[in-house]
């Protein structure tokens, strides 16, 4: 296998020091590429003990602190303001790419019309997986679900945890929007969502490619294996999508979530349910109950997030038209003066 691309910087966000071995792997998996990326940045989220601490711990990188809004959002555009390569790689700091990983999301840049590019992300349970987790809910953990694409192929947006996009895209559309995006331990999301359609509504040729040679390996703790976690991130995800569509349009920011919501679910659904009417398997009604209730939570997280956003416009409307009659009351004053 060849790379299509002469440079590509790896950024790699950081915010706390509970993660620093885990930040030590990632890097030490992007030095052992069989493509060797020109830069590995890690910036660093509003933590300048954690800045020190690197510095002095780990080689072979570049060390910045995120200048933005404080959040995953800020901290990766920090990093994309200083890279220097013309196609830039991101990879979670608690993640470990496969030796080939940057080499197989280069070769996907051959075609001038792809945007950008993303790869299979492994869940790696530090704990035994929950019998009741469902894979269709992996992307509460980050990671590939069931119902992504099994081979090459065309997707809206690729997962945050392992994707790289030419450096145009940035430049065109501008980076990753504060108000979506996780910030610190909030199980907020799709910052990734919005920047992806935002760049196809700028570039209607353009595509985003699921390449799943490319895989990393998600460590799930097991803080995150749990119920609470679950639905809480269920809840958020939902809340993500409602400011992603008030951005975006429901058109663009649901799309991908109709073909999960009308086939994906209900064939998870079967799926357990026959493991429990005919395998005699517990787990399989468990799983079904998940699903159920995953589907329910995140569309109940989306209708609190539109009615806060339809909130959000009309104060927004309110402010306006306030200063509007105030602009004209002291236009019309300054007439009869002179």
């Amino acid at each position: 296998m060849t790379h299509a691309v002469d440079q590509i910087s790896v950024i790699i966000c950081t915010y706390t020091e509970d993660r620093f071995h885990d930040l030590i792997a990632a890097v030490e998996s992007v030095q052992r590429q069989t493509y060797l990326p020109s830069e590995i940045i890690v910036v660093i989220d509003h933590n300048s003990t954690l800045v020190e601490r690197v510095q002095e711990h780990i080689s072979g990188v570049v060390v910045i602190e995120n200048t933005g809004v404080r959040g995953l959002s800020g901290a990766r555009n920090s990093g994309i303001a200083i890279a220097k390569s013309p196609f830039i790689a991101f990879l979670d700091d608690d993640a470990i790419a496969a030796p080939d990983w940057l080499q197989s999301l280069s070769v996907a840049f051959a075609d001038p019309q792809v945007l950008g590019v993303g790869g299979a992300v492994i869940p790696f349970w530090l704990n035994k997986q929950p019998s009741w987790f469902p894979e269709e809910f992996y992307w509460v953990v980050g990671c590939t679900y069931r119902g992504m694409p099994q081979t090459v192929g065309q997707i809206r947006n690729p997962i945050g945890a392992n994707m790289a996009l030419r450096r145009e895209v940035f430049d065109g559309v501008g980076g990753f929007r504060s108000e979506v995006g996780r910030v610190g331990t909030r199980p907020l999301g799709c910052e990734e969502t919005e920047l992806c359609i935002r760049a196809r509504q700028r570039w209607p040729q353009g595509i985003f490619l699921y390449q799943p040679q490319a895989c990393v390996s998600h460590r799930v703790p097991s803080n995150r294996a749990t119920w609470l976690y679950f639905r809480s991130r269920c809840y958020a995800e939902g809340l993500s999508k409602a400011v992603v569509a008030h951005y975006r349009g429901a058109k663009d920011g649901l799309s991908a979530e109709r073909f999960y919501t009308l086939k994906t679910l209900p064939l998870g659904i079967v799926r357990g349910a026959a493991d429990g009417l005919f395998r005699f398997d517990i787990t399989g009604w468990l799983r079904a109950c998940a699903i159920l209730t995953g589907f329910v939570t995140t569309v109940g997280g989306y209708m609190v997030g539109t009615v806060v956003q339809r909130m959000a416009l009309h104060k927004e409307l309110d402010q306006v038209q306030t200063v509007i009659p105030a602009n004209r009351f002291i236009q019309t004053t300054s007439s009869r003066k002179g």
